[in-house]
């Protein structure tokens, strides 16, 4: 998989597996996509590399043990890392040049759910992240 920032300065590739693809409703999330929530895809992080453009990234620490990354030139938040979870990166399917290779599988912290945008599909809705069996 490969993706960019909306300018096209920063760009990656993902050689890893997905691990999860979910519709992400957090206050942060809302906030940082300007939407009712964000299409995020957990991956592998052994297989995420910036190819370009990576002096052009800025961190920003949302919560405690999380930094999001953004395009300085266009604000496109690329990438989120958790110092708890070393082995993932979160990347956000609308800065892919493909459709992903899997399709959404659920609603994660539908309990900060904007009262104004109903979910109208079938799949399962976690009130809080979703934690593996």
């Amino acid at each position: 998989m490969t993706g960019r920032c909306h300018c096209g300065a920063v760009r990656y590739e993902s050689t890893g597996n997905v691990v999860r693809f979910a519709y992400c409703h957090c206050d942060d999330c809302r906030k940082i996509s300007g939407s009712p929530f964000s299409s995020a895809l957990v991956l592998e992080a052994a297989g995420f590399k910036i190819t370009q453009g990576e002096d052009l990234l800025t961190g920003y620490v949302s919560s405690p043990g999380k930094t999001r990354s953004f395009c300085r030139q266009c604000g496109a938040h690329i990438c989120a890392r958790m110092v708890a979870r070393p082995e993932i990166v979160i990347i956000r399917a609308g800065t892919l040049d493909v459709p992903p290779p899997v399709s959404p599988q659920m609603h994660v912290w539908t309990k900060a759910r904007a009262p104004w945008c109903a979910i109208c599909d079938t799949l399962p809705q976690y009130e809080e992240g979703y934690i593996p069996k």
